[in-house]
């Protein structure tokens, strides 16, 4: 008798993920890496800096980046994804960490603790900064979109530097400002010419819009440093935090960082 085929229903950990409106990209990178057993749920809510079709501003402005976390929107949009019965969720979205540094991180994840129907939440700099401890990355560099410019990439230098890491390197990546130009293909050759020569322990690609997860396993064998990028460290935190780290472990093809723990 043939096994019925895997509907969706039969997901043994789900993951809710809360990302701008028009953005396709978290949730196509967390599915591509995701097991069968492993479902995405996503919530949105409205980005100003982003149009239709997941085209972004040639440089986001730094209001709607704060604006984004202020309630009442992601507060409602969390509590709308926490209704549904997973088993963790998961901030997609990078710059607003930057911008609120780490108090201000601190007292969002505070705030919004009512909402989550008591399931543990990540979001891409609280998981980037377990992964960096996990891999015993001290030396890092910070791979930025080209839409965030030079203010908010230092932001993110500073951000990274209140909890002790050294930046040996951020910036924008020099590519088309458009989520649909970026390849596995020229942002590898980006993070090839410009980041491996300052030889950190771990590289970030940040900004869960970019198309990153495709560089990580080629790149790492190449380089021999770490690569990890924002859609790939939620998944990783948060099938932990879902005490699924046996899935976790037997994810093969998207870096080194499957094979820790936090």
């Amino acid at each position: 008798m043939s096994k019925a085929p895997l509907d969706g229903w039969d997901a043994s950990t789900r993951i809710g993920v809360v990302v701008p409106h028009a953005d396709v990209g978290p949730e196509a990178e967390l599915q591509a890496m995701a097991p069968s057993s492993v479902s995405i749920h996503g919530s949105r809510i409205h980005f100003a800096a982003m149009r239709a079709g997941g085209e972004m501003d040639e440089k986001i402005p730094h209001d709607p980046v704060r604006a984004f976390v202020e309630p009442p929107f992601l507060d409602q949009a969390v509590e709308l994804v926490a209704a549904s019965p997973l088993h963790a969720l998961a901030l997609a979205f990078t710059s607003s960490s930057y911008v609120l540094k780490a108090k201000g991180e601190e007292e969002l994840y505070e705030r919004l603790a009512p909402v989550t129907r008591g399931l543990p939440i990540t979001g891409t700099t609280v998981a980037a900064r377990a992964a960096f401890r996990a891999l015993g990355a001290h030396k890092i560099a910070i791979v930025n979109p080209p839409w965030f410019d030079d203010v908010l990439s230092q932001q993110g230098a500073d951000y990274f530097g209140e909890f002790g890491f050294d930046v040996v390197h951020h910036g924008p990546c020099g590519l088309p400002s458009n989520q649909k130009a970026i390849t596995p293909t020229n942002l590898s050759a980006w993070i090839r010419t410009t980041v491996a020569a300052h030889q950190p322990d771990a590289v970030l690609v940040a900004g869960n819009g970019i198309r990153a997860v495709g560089t990580i396993k080629p790149l790492e064998e190449e380089l021999g440093f770490h690569v990890v990028t924002a859609n790939q460290v939620i998944m990783w935190h948060a099938l932990h935090l879902a005490d699924a780290a046996h899935v976790a472990a037997g994810i093969t093809d998207y870096g080194h960082l499957f094979s820790t723990k936090p």
